[in-house]
C-alpha cells in the first residue's frame, strides 16, 4: 500500500471515526443517490438505448460525494460487493417503475467478480419486480478482467446465461489487448476517454479507433466512446461508424429519475 493512497485514504475518512460502521449505516439507511448518463446510439435513427448508473454519498455538510471520495473506503475494507447489490436493487426497482430509458449498465468492481452470491441476489430482485434480465448490463473494467482473467470469464458467462448483457470499460486506455473480447461473451467495449479525446488531433488515435471498431464489428461487438465532449468528435465517430457515444458533449449525467 503506497504513500498516497494511504494519504487520500486518510482525506477521505477524515470525521469517520469508525469508517466500517458509517458504510454499513449509509448502506441500510440508503444515503447514496443514483445518477445516470445516457449512452447514445449513432445512426440514422439516433436515440438513448442505454444509460450508465452512476452513485453519489449524501453527507450533511458536504451535500453529494462523487465516487472518487467514498469508493476508495468501500475497496479498501471489502465492501465493494455490498455497494454493488445497492446500486443493483435501486436500478431494479427504477426499471420497474418505468423508464425511457430500457437498459441500465451499472460498475462492478473486481471483488464483486469472486463474490458467488452476487448473481442469484441480481435474479432475485429482477424476479421480485419483474424485470426483464436483458435491461440490465455490467460493465467490467478492463485491467480488473486482465488481472483476473479467469474469474472474469466464468463471471460474463454467467451473467449472459441469466440473460443480463456485459461490457469491458475503459478499453484502449493502454495498449489494446483484443484478449477479454475473445474469451468473454460481450455486448460492448467502452473506448477509454483518453483514447476518443485525441481523435481530432492525432492519427494515430483514429487508426486505433478504427480497429477496434473494426474488430468488434468482426465479433458483432457494439462500441462505445466514451468522454465526447463536443460536436466534432461526435461526428468523427459517426464517420467511423462507431455504434454508440457517451458524454458531457451529448448529455451529463443527472439524478436517475430525471432521465428515466
Amino acid at each position: 500500500m503506497d504513500d498516497k493512497f494511504l494519504e487520500r485514504m486518510d482525506a477521505e475518512l477524515a470525521g469517520w471515526s469508525d469508517p466500517v460502521t458509517r458504510l454499513r449505516d449509509a448502506l441500510r439507511k440508503n444515503e447514496f443517490e443514483l445518477y445516470c448518463q445516457p449512452i447514445l446510439t449513432l445512426g440514422a435513427q439516433e436515440h438513448y438505448a442505454m444509460g450508465e448508473v452512476l452513485v453519489r454519498l449524501r453527507e450533511e455538510e458536504r451535500a453529494l460525494l462523487p465516487p472518487g471520495e467514498f469508493l476508495p473506503a468501500f475497496e479498501h475494507f471489502g465492501m465493494m460487493p455490498q455497494l454493488d447489490r445497492w446500486v443493483v436493487f435501486h436500478a431494479v426497482q427504477r426499471l420497474a417503475r418505468g423508464s425511457r430509458i430500457p437498459r441500465f449498465t451499472i460498475n462492478l468492481s473486481e471483488q464483486t467478480l469472486h463474490d458467488a452470491e452476487f448473481l442469484p441476489y441480481v435474479e432475485a430482485a429482477l424476479g421480485k419486480y419483474g424485470v426483464a434480465p436483458g435491461a440490465l448490463a455490467f460493465e467490467l473494467d478492463e485491467s480488473d478482467v486482465l488481472a483476473r482473467l479467469d474469474p472474469a470469464v466464468l463471471f460474463a458467462r454467467a451473467a449472459k446465461a441469466l440473460g443480463c448483457g456485459v461490457l469491458i470499460d475503459g478499453f484502449g486506455r493502454r495498449a489494446a489487448s483484443f484478449t477479454p473480447l475473445k474469451l468473454l461473451p460481450v455486448d460492448f467495449v467502452k473506448v477509454d476517454g483518453s483514447l476518443v479525446r485525441k481523435l481530432l488531433s492525432s492519427d494515430v488515435a483514429r487508426t486505433k479507433m478504427n480497429a477496434i471498431q473494426r474488430f468488434a464489428e468482426a465479433l458483432r461487438i457494439g462500441v462505445v466512446a466514451e468522454c465526447v465532449e463536443d460536436q466534432e468528435i461526435l461526428a468523427c465517430l459517426r464517420t467511423l461508424k462507431v455504434s454508440h457515444a457517451q458524454g458531457f458533449g451529448i448529455r451529463r449525467p443527472q439524478p436517475i429519475d430525471d432521465v428515466a
